[in-house]
């Protein structure tokens, strides 16, 4: 379906639900042959974010390459799956109050070599950043999408 035509039906559902219109009639009428590229909504907004809340990335999209969950590179086969149905264009990471305490050189090298961090925003938290920079990067090559990498805006370190 055509962003503007989506939005049109969209628009047409939302009117009927008011009860304020539901005894009045509402026309569209679509031209699609002369639709404006200006009018069409960018891919980037059905984006998606990674967030390290609960199990979303430890255990949920990352289970780490030596699980038992059947995984590629360590990211579930399932949710890697899933993901790619989806085609998302782009995927943001870290989120949230993460974000406030991430600094992108934690993520990066060897997993080994990489600092343990404190989330205090959750309690203390202790997070190996085995799951880090480098692993989304290659979480958006193995998506086909474009990464947006959030800048740390919590404590100015990122």
């Amino acid at each position: 379906m055509k962003p503007l035509a989506s939005f049109a039906a969209i628009a047409a559902l939302s009117l009927a639900a008011l009860p304020a219109f539901a005894d009045q009639k509402a026309t569209v009428k679509l031209d699609l042959d002369n639709v404006n590229p200006a009018l069409t909504i960018p891919a980037e907004i059905y984006g998606q974010f990674a967030e390290h809340l609960g199990t979303c990335i430890y255990g949920g999209l990352w289970v780490g390459e030596d699980s038992p969950i059947p995984n590629t590179n360590g990211y579930r086969n399932d949710v890697l799956q899933a993901l790619k149905e989806l085609k998302v264009p782009v995927m943001r990471w870290p989120g949230g109050c993460f974000a406030d305490e991430y600094h992108w050189t934690d993520g990066i090298g060897p997993k080994k070599d990489r600092p343990v961090m404190i989330n205090n925003n959750w309690g203390g938290t202790v997070e190996d950043n085995s799951f880090g920079t480098h692993e989304f990067f290659n979480l958006c090559e193995l998506l086909e999408c474009e990464p947006y990498l959030s800048g740390n805006v919590g404590s100015g370190t990122g």
